[in-house]
């Protein structure tokens, strides 16, 4: 499963791993073409540089400066997506950035005022928090005082480099955070999968521990008294014989507990599985199966894994709702399951394997199975009963 509970193959393809080094071409490019939609900014000093106000030489140091500041700030952003500079060398390339912009925007003319933008969301995107409420508010100021000093007359850009500098700084804390809980959430799912293996390797000790250790020291007396008592010998073999039976016993009883069906599990199978089908899905969450035995619990995840496979593989359906009830009937109080879907219901003229199957398993457990098609779809509904405690003074 994924992050997001989906299967991995499930995933979009397309999806662009938030805070992470792209892993192919395709992923690379998904990040530059990201980053490209705020070179918009860089339209006026194009703008300028091919009217032809300046002279041959300025202009071809304008278009190497320009195309040097470009590719200077998409190298900081995109390499801080992944693999990011140290942090000395962040500073110094911010600090050439920002000079680049002062420069070009003195020597040039307030046509590139712009550049200041590219300045600020770089000081919040590379930069540590700290640092960056103080280079945002100090490249503020730059434009300003350059701006008073070209004569630049429109101010609008100076709210728009404060607040892209610090909603970069927003959206590095977004991301950091998001890195955060990618890891948390890996560690608690291993932490998990460690404690469900010290768990196995505990009950496999207390199953097999003691019952090992007596079938060793019961063929090694064996072993002794074959030669000159025989018949205690045998005795010793009838013991082991038990021993081993019951450590079997044990065994199968263990494994059977690991591999019980839950009804939480299995609603979250068919959540996945209806919605990999296609099927517009209504399931519940974690049900209350207060005072249902475990055995019926796991008859009813049976009945849900086996209507959710005939949704998905038979009826062609395009809507599936589950429902999980406790209802009061004249026979005491049970647990119902309820999967209706518009399907055609499959192809069959009678009950198939599977609720023959079904039917026999609730019974054993004292529940009951209704299936059958209904006006808009098919229903199938299972029940089992609910051990609730006896009232104070019912035997009167």
């Amino acid at each position: 499963m994924t992050d997001d509970g989906l299967p991995a193959e499930l995933r979009a393809e397309n999806a662009i791993r938030v805070g992470q080094p792209p892993r192919n071409r395709a992923e690379a490019a998904r990040k530059i073409v990201w980053i490209l939609p705020w070179l918009i900014f860089l339209g006026s000093p194009v703008k300028d540089l091919t009217s032809g106000h300046h002279s041959t030489a300025a202009t071809a140091a304008g278009w190497v400066a320009l195309a040097s500041f470009t590719g200077l700030y998409l190298t900081l952003v995109f390499r801080n997506m992944g693999r990011p500079f140290s942090g000395p060398t962040v500073g110094a390339l911010v600090a050439l950035l920002g000079t680049l912009a002062v420069v070009l925007s003195l020597t040039l003319g307030n046509q590139w005022i712009g550049l200041f933008v590219y300045v600020s969301v770089t000081c919040g995107a590379t930069l540590p928090q700290r640092v960056a409420y103080w280079a945002v508010g100090a490249n503020t100021l730059a434009m300003v005082l350059v701006g008073l000093r070209v004569g630049e007359d429109d101010w609008s850009l100076v709210l728009v480099v404060l607040l892209l500098g610090f909603a970069m700084m927003g959206v590095k804390q977004l991301v950091r955070t998001t890195i955060e809980l990618r890891k948390a959430r890996a560690t608690v799912a291993q932490l998990a999968a460690n404690e469900e293996r010290l768990r196995l390797a505990r009950d496999l000790h207390d199953l097999l521990g003691h019952s090992l250790s007596l079938i060793t020291l019961k063929s090694e007396l064996a072993g002794r008294m074959l030669p000159d008592h025989p018949d205690k010998a045998a005795a010793q073999v009838a013991d082991i014989e038990q021993v081993s039976r019951q450590a079997l016993v044990d065994v199968r009883a263990a494994v059977s507990g690991y591999r019980r069906t839950r009804l939480p599990d299995e609603l979250a199978g068919a959540q996945v599985a209806l919605k990999a089908a296609g099927v517009t899905a209504e399931v519940p969450g974690e049900p209350d199966l207060t005072g249902v035995p475990e055995e019926s619990e796991s008859a009813l995840a049976w009945a849900l894994r086996e209507a959710v496979t005939n949704v998905v593989r038979h009826s062609g359906a395009t809507r599936c709702t589950v429902e999980v009830l406790r209802r009061q009937t004249l026979d005491g109080a049970v647990l119902e399951l309820a999967v209706e879907d518009n399907g055609s219901g499959g192809s069959g003229k009678g009950p198939g394997n599977g609720l023959t199957g079904l039917t026999e398993r609730l019974q054993k457990v004292g529940g009951t199975l209704e299936a059958g098609r209904i006006k808009k779809g098919f229903r199938l509904v299972a029940r089992v009963p609910v051990d609730t405690p006896s009232a104070v003074g019912s035997g009167a």
